[in-house]
C-alpha cells in the first residue's frame, strides 16, 4: 500500500483584479470560506509556475501578466486542513501573485473545490476574504497600509 501523498507546506496565492474589484471565490469546504486563488506547489515546481497552474485550474484563466507580489507569508496550517499535510507539519509558506484583467470576466469554477464566485470593490474584499494573508496581498496591490499578522 503507497503512502498518503501529503501536499507541501509551500503555496501560492493569486489576486485576481480588475479596476478596483478584486476577484473571490467561495470554497466547498469549509462553507463560508471566500479567497483568491490557492494550492499547494507540486514537487519541482516553482512558485511562478504553481501561480500560473492554480490559476488555471480554478477559474480558466491565463496567467500572462501575472506580477510577483514579492510578499511571502507564513501561517499557521488551520485543523481543517491539518490531514492534507504530513503529520508534523504546523506552518505554511505563501507566496503571493496578482493578475490584473482589462475586464472582469466569470470564471470557470472546478465544482469539487468552489461553490462560487465574487467580483467585489477593493473594501468589500478586504471584509469578505477569510484569510488574513489574503487580506495582505489585496492590501498590497492596492498600497493600503496595515498589514496583519497571524
Amino acid at each position: 500500500m503507497a503512502p498518503p501523498a501529503f501536499k507541501r507546506p509551500v503555496s501560492v496565492l493569486v489576486v485576481v483584479h480588475c479596476a478596483g474589484q478584486v476577484l473571490l471565490l467561495e470554497r466547498r469546504s469549509p462553507p463560508g470560506f471566500w479567497q483568491s486563488v490557492t494550492g499547494s506547489l507540486e514537487g519541482g515546481e516553482s512558485p511562478a509556475d504553481a501561480a500560473a497552474r492554480e490559476l488555471a485550474e480554478e477559474t480558466g484563466l491565463t496567467a500572462r501578466g501575472l506580477a510577483n507580489l514579492g510578499l511571502v507569508q507564513r501561517f499557521p496550517v488551520l485543523p481543517e486542513w491539518s490531514s492534507r499535510f504530513g503529520p508534523d507539519v504546523r506552518e505554511n509558506v505563501e507566496y503571493a501573485f496578482a493578475l490584473e484583467l482589462p475586464d472582469t470576466v466569470e470564471p470557470a469554477l472546478r465544482g469539487e473545490e468552489h461553490l462560487a464566485f465574487r467580483w467585489l470593490p477593493v473594501s468589500n474584499a478586504l471584509t469578505l476574504a477569510s484569510s488574513w494573508t489574503n487580506r495582505n496581498a489585496i492590501r498590497t496591490i492596492y498600497d493600503i497600509d496595515g498589514l496583519e499578522s497571524g
